[in-house]
């Protein structure tokens, strides 16, 4: 297939960009709103610095993972390849505000201190993830399928669906309508007049109803950060902080973090391959690594990955153009400041069923493209990512109370919530639901020596700190990353691996003792 026949724009990707774009915007009012409330930053650093550092990244990975698809459409020849995702890291958002930015900028009120930490741990992830890309192969050759796609539905069902949904029914008045409007085009494939996109349709009719019901009174009315600014390199600010303690101090964040940027994009790498679209482990991560890398080096403190969200956005029709205009989209926005000035217009309820739609897409997924008889796998699977979502439906309400877990404790839930049940496996959960489901996967095909295998490696896991220890400070939960760090989940892990290899000498001496019978047939 020549390349000249391939338009880098199909009207679909229009879909796609109301989509992807609104995620986008999503995550940098988080940004704004949680580096100034939270952790204390001016507008300088937030609109001078950060947001044109996370432009950078956006633009040039929205660019790459573009031609990435346009190139396997040439190769293959089909051209309805679609791009995957990319943009800003949700969960490392959270985590380096609340973990690391906010406590830090609580003990010190230096803003600029706080800045450098935080471009600090965007680099250490980053960096993460770009080693990752040379074992991501062999990670997704040992994983089931089944394990990889039902962590994502577990996400996308809770963090994506679920959140998105509240937010609907919050304002059922300006947003029920464009959610119907957006299920009719997306389930029933019912073409509009003049062939709208439905994600089009469904933001015009939303922000109609927001304005006319006077919704739109007491938003966003400000100006500030308003103005071109310009990328600038900040490697001086990063050395500085290199050559202090706080890398050493912030290691236990920095590493589950990267770690938990590298399997979720593995996941989606896998999901995407799944929904028709082979793209290369290695140069994908690589450049995930190295889009996290030059935010750190440009000013932003937050690391950018590979989206959950293909098959969604593949079902749209949307291609590669629609990652295009997401870069170009966020990158005007960033170096402008003008992301305020946007929220006046739109509510963001108006568009936030395209992503519930695209959460639905993938949990069916999960069941759709694996073996039917893994069903019971990819459904184990989602636990950890429910038990993740519960602990932040606990902690914001805790907060908005005015307390958290540290000052109330875990007594008052004991009874009622098994609290502590549910601490430990949402951390790390991401890996948790890889292992859990890959040992399901194993029992249903009586594989017991890979099931215990897959049981080991929970073992060092927990053994590590990287799945089921947590420690609950005044800032939140963290993760106690070290040496016999839950040595509970350790043993139990590694009694249940001695529990299958067992289980698997026995089923290996069962069929040793049947084939003389066989040989001899019947008396």
């Amino acid at each position: 297939m020549e390349s000249k026949n391939l338009p880098w724009f199909v009207r679909k990707d229009i879909d796609g960009f109301f989509g992807l774009g609104l995620d986008n915007l999503i995550q940098f009012i988080l940004i704004v709103t949680l580096c100034k409330t939270v952790c204390g930053l001016p507008d300088g650093l937030i609109f001078g610095r950060i947001l044109p550092g996370a432009a950078v990244s956006i633009l040039a990975g929205n660019i790459f993972y573009a031609w990435q698809a346009r190139r396997l459409a040439i190769k293959t020849g089909h051209k309805d390849a679609t791009a995957l995702p990319y943009g800003i890291n949700t969960v490392s958002l959270i985590a380096f505000i609340f973990f690391i930015m906010a406590p830090l900028y609580q003990e010190t009120h230096n803003p600029e201190l706080v800045w450098k930490v935080g471009l600090l741990a965007c680099l250490g992830s980053g960096l993460i993830e770009f080693l990752g890309a040379f074992v991501g192969g062999t990670i997704r050759r040992l994983t089931p399928r089944a394990a990889l796609l039902s962590t994502l539905a577990g996400i996308a069902i809770s963090f994506i669906s679920m959140e998105f949904t509240f937010q609907i029914y919050e304002k059922p008045l300006i947003a029920i309508v464009p959610m119907a409007i957006i299920f009719a085009q997306y389930f029933s494939r019912l073409r509009f007049p003049f062939s709208l996109p439905g994600g089009l349709v469904a933001v015009i009719v939303g922000s109609a109803l927001a304005w006319a019901l006077g919704a739109m009174k007491g938003g966003y009315n400000g100006t500030e950060g308003i103005g071109l600014h310009i990328p600038q390199f900040a490697g001086a600010s990063i050395l500085e902080i290199l050559k202090s303690s706080f890398l050493l101090r912030y290691l236990s964040i920095i590493v589950p973090m990267g770690l938990f940027n590298v399997i979720g994009s593995l996941q989606n790498i896998e999901s995407a391959e799944a929904g028709g679209d082979r793209y290369n482990t290695f140069s994908s991560l690589a450049v995930n690594g190295i889009g996290s890398m030059a935010a750190a080096f440009f000013g932003s403190p937050f690391p950018t990955t590979i989206y959950i969200g293909h098959p969604g956005w593949k079902a749209l029709g949307a291609r590669w153009g629609y990652s295009i205009l997401n870069g170009v989209f966020v990158t005007v926005l960033c170096l402008t400041g003008t992301i305020t000035f946007v929220l006046r217009w739109v509510p963001l309820e108006a568009g936030v069923a395209i992503l519930v739609w695209i959460g639905i897409i993938i949990v069916a997924q999960a069941f759709r493209e694996t073996p039917k008889e893994h069903a019971p796998a990819v459904a184990l699977g989602l636990f950890p990512a429910l038990a993740a979502w519960g602990t932040y439906l606990v902690e914001t309400s805790l907060r908005a109370a005015g307390t958290n877990l540290y000052q109330l404790t875990l007594a008052p839930f004991q009874g009622s919530l098994a609290i502590s049940g549910m601490l430990s496996l949402q951390s790390g959960f991401i890996f948790s639901s890889m292992i859990l489901s890959s040992v399901g996967v194993s029992l249903i095909d009586r594989h017991f020596f890979r099931a215990a295998l897959w049981l080991i490696a929970a073992s060092v896991l927990s053994y590590l700190g990287i799945i089921h220890a947590y420690r609950i400070g005044p800032s939140g939960l963290s993760t106690e990353l070290h040496l016999s760090a839950s040595p509970v989940f350790t043993a139990a892990y590694f009694l249940c691996a001695v529990l299958f290899i067992a289980m698997s000498i026995w089923v290996r001496y069962e069929k040793l003792a049947k084939k003389p019978l066989e040989a001899e047939g019947p008396r």
